[in-house]
């Protein structure tokens, strides 16, 4: 019966495992995709922090309930706290440093057509 455990718990670890590395993939792929810093910031920051959250929650199920695991969820929640955060800082920065979101940049130039009486 315990071979049997030791099986299924393998194969749910290194599902979580795969999928957070699936999301972190995804991720890195929406930096290169997206048009404006904001997107990326908003890829990078969910694909990063459920990603990393999977990969850690697929090592406490390889770890079992030990110091190892009580470890692996204090830097779990290390990392639910500071990702959302760290996001925040960096696209209030680039607001102050002037950036502007895409969908601003578009509604500015429809503002402008639509004064323009749509002659540009």
């Amino acid at each position: 019966m315990s071979g049997e455990l030791d099986i299924v718990r393998t194969v749910i670890a290194w599902a979580l495992i795969g999928s957070g590395g699936f999301f972190i993939i995804v991720s890195a792929i929406g930096i290169n995709r997206m048009p404006d810093v904001f997107t990326r910031l908003h890829a990078v920051s969910v694909g990063d922090t459920f990603g990393a959250a999977l990969m850690l929650v697929g090592m406490m199920v390889v770890a079992g309930f030990s110091l190892v695991t009580v470890k692996l969820f204090l830097l779990t929640a290390f990392l639910w706290f500071i990702g959302p955060v760290a996001t925040h800082a960096i696209a209030r920065a680039a607001l102050q440093a002037g950036e502007k979101p895409r969908l601003a940049e578009a509604d500015d130039e429809i503002a402008s057509a639509a004064e323009n009486g749509g002659n540009s």
